[in-house]
């Protein structure tokens, strides 16, 4: 089966476990925990994903309940030993980035990333998340970036819309049209 297919199921069944059983907020945060691990520790993600001829599968669910300072949810618990059962614990790292999004969509939230040169105001931010809310009628979770490389500006992404209004972008931009207008010439 196509392998997005599969993650997008598991991640509804697990919006739909925290729908009827409520807490999906804080699953949706452990889900964020656990996913922050999964790419900063490389050796977590090779042990689940590596076949159960290499790592046992008992061992697999036993490390999950582990990696997390307070251990995992009851639901989240139930849904890895699900993944695990189904020999789909290599995907639980995309699966859970498609559950919080689809999680945060189901309670009308959006998550946006702002790259800034130095950090932005709250005052910006609202205005935003007011922007936002005026156009598609949901709140936003803004996840702010400070990188200097922008030199000025801001990049604002959200779902599928990139606004880039960085000085760096617009640099890129005439070297381009100037090298593209060079090349004419000769």
């Amino acid at each position: 089966m196509n392998r997005s297919i599969v993650i997008t199921r598991y991640a509804g069944a697990l919006v739909k476990l925290v729908c009827e059983e409520g807490g999906g907020d804080a699953v949706c945060a452990e889900a964020e925990s656990l996913i922050k691990l999964f790419g900063t520790v490389p050796d977590l993600r090779r042990m689940i994903s590596a076949s159960d001829d290499v790592v046992k599968a008992s061992e697999k669910e036993k490390l999950m309940q582990t990696v997390l300072p307070g251990g995992l949810s009851s639901q989240m618990s139930r849904f890895f030993a699900l993944l695990n059962r189904n020999g789909r614990m290599d995907l639980a790292p995309e699966i859970l980035r498609v559950f919080t999004e689809v999680y945060r969509r189901s309670i009308g939230i959006r998550k946006a990333h702002l790259t800034t040169v130095t950090p932005p105001s709250e005052e910006l931010l609202e205005s935003l998340r007011k922007l936002v809310r005026e156009k598609t009628g949901d709140d936003v979770l803004i996840e702010v970036e400070v990188d200097p490389e922008l030199i000025g500006g801001f990049v604002f992404d959200i779902d599928d819309y990139l606004l880039d209004g960085s000085v760096k972008r617009q640099l890129e931009l005439i070297r381009e049209k100037f090298t593209e207008w060079n090349k004419r010439i000769i």
